[in-house]
């Protein structure tokens, strides 16, 4: 399990009311970015923020900040952000090529808010993008302090707001507020937050299966199969689905119906993102938990199959009842506090949090069957009356050994 950080420094209005959070990675808890490069950092800080912390608990309803470089902002994993949601800043010491002033301009009529960052001065290279970004953040501890004025009045021509960053002191903040900044960041505000989580890594070699596979067009019942060997993959997906697709009209029942709620095109950007922030080739991997989730969906996918061999919704929402049922264990969180951020069927969120209903009695059958409780397994089965202690075990054997080719496969 690894934990994961990042950075969320307040961004205030003129009356110092929160506006929006400047959002950056950090690799400690209280150590600064340590990041293989712009394009990783930037990756961590979107997954952190919008799957494994919850953009809910680290944005509420304001905009967050977030730095990209010209290789991401062209890239197609842009699209991953919910442009209500974020301000994409692009460095004013950026490469600002033709190429990046369209892209920006595209990025701008799709809805999507921009920022230009550590503007020192504005000159021949930033000035095509001056028209496109809403924003200008101006370095204070860059721009002496007679120069300000010169910069805020080269700005004033364009349409923009005017950020000043790295306000360190009472006499900055008012002299830029004099100078008519509308947004103010720095220490003498407040500092960086530093807000915490884990993430049980997944393997890059998954994570290449999945985007082969996405990117073939492969069939959405091949792509179901390789999430069915990664619990943590499957949560994921599901705080993905959450994350793009808000109010959805029915609760998700079933890994297929996520995949196609979050769509190819999303699901093979979701992934190209994954493999900035991912570990080695085994990280995260037939470890013996991720095993014994694989194993408790796949056997509750088989009861399932016995109990209503004609219902494959009703299999689909077993087995991920099962997959999901250790996910408090592996990712250190509250069941509730997990399952409440996934729009789950009720039967499936029931069976998880109270062991209520069909789904619960096959999840309690499964786990007495780990425990050995061979007193409770009999009890169980009389009571379901579809299922013999033979028909179990075969059935276990069977998940068992499903779930043990996750290791081989990896390796």
């Amino acid at each position: 399990m690894q934990e994961v950080f990042i950075g969320r420094q307040p961004i205030l209005d003129r009356k110092h009311d929160l506006v929006a959070y400047e959002l950056s990675f950090r690799s400690a808890q209280t150590a600064g970015a340590n990041a293989a490069d712009d394009v990783s950092a930037t990756a961590n800080v979107i997954v952190n923020s919008y799957i494994d912390l919850g953009v809910e608990s680290v944005l509420g309803q304001q905009r967050g900040f977030i730095n990209v470089n010209p290789e991401l902002l062209m890239s197609d994993m842009i699209h991953l952000l919910p442009k209500t949601q974020v301000v994409l800043e692009l460095r004013a010491t950026a490469e600002i090529t033709g190429e990046v002033v369209q892209r920006c301009d595209e990025l701008k009529q799709a809805g999507y808010l921009l920022a230009l960052d550590d503007v020192t001065l504005v000159n021949d290279k930033i000035k095509p993008l001056l028209p496109i970004v809403s924003m200008a953040k101006v370095d204070l501890q860059r721009v002496e302090a007679e120069m300000l004025p010169r910069v805020v009045d080269a700005l004033k021509p364009w349409p923009l707001l005017l950020v000043a960053e790295r306000v360190d002191n009472a006499e900055q903040a008012n002299r830029c507020m004099a100078l008519g900044f509308q947004m103010f960041q720095g220490y003498f505000f407040a500092r960086p937050q530093i807000i915490s989580g884990k993430r049980a890594e997944p393997s890059k070699l998954a994570l290449l299966r999945l985007l082969k596979l996405s990117r073939d067009d492969a069939e959405a019942a091949d792509i179901e199969q390789e999430f069915k060997h990664h619990p943590t993959l499957t949560y994921d997906l599901l705080r993905m689905v959450n994350s793009v697709a808000c109010g959805l009209p029915r609760k998700i029942s079933s890994l297929r119906q996520g995949i196609v709620v979050l769509g190819r095109k999303q699901l093979q950007r979701w992934v190209q993102l994954l493999l900035y922030t991912a570990g080695g080739p085994d990280s995260g991997m037939a470890s013996p938990l991720m095993q014994m989730a694989a194993t408790r969906g796949k056997l509750m996918e088989l009861i399932a199959k016995v109990d209503r061999s004609y219902d494959k919704e009703y299999q689909d929402r077993a087995f991920m009842t099962g997959i999901l049922s250790l996910l408090d264990t592996m990712l250190g969180v509250p069941l509730p506090e997990l399952v409440g951020k996934l729009s789950l069927a009720d039967e499936v969120k029931s069976a998880l949090l109270t062991r209520h209903g069909r789904l619960g009695r096959l999840l309690t059958l499964v786990e007495k069957k780990e425990e050995n409780d061979v007193a409770a397994v009999y009890r169980i089965l009389d009571e379901l009356a579809f299922l013999h202690l033979g028909e179990l075990t075969a059935a276990e054997m069977k998940a068992v050994s499903w779930a043990g080719r996750i290791g081989e496969t990896v390796h």
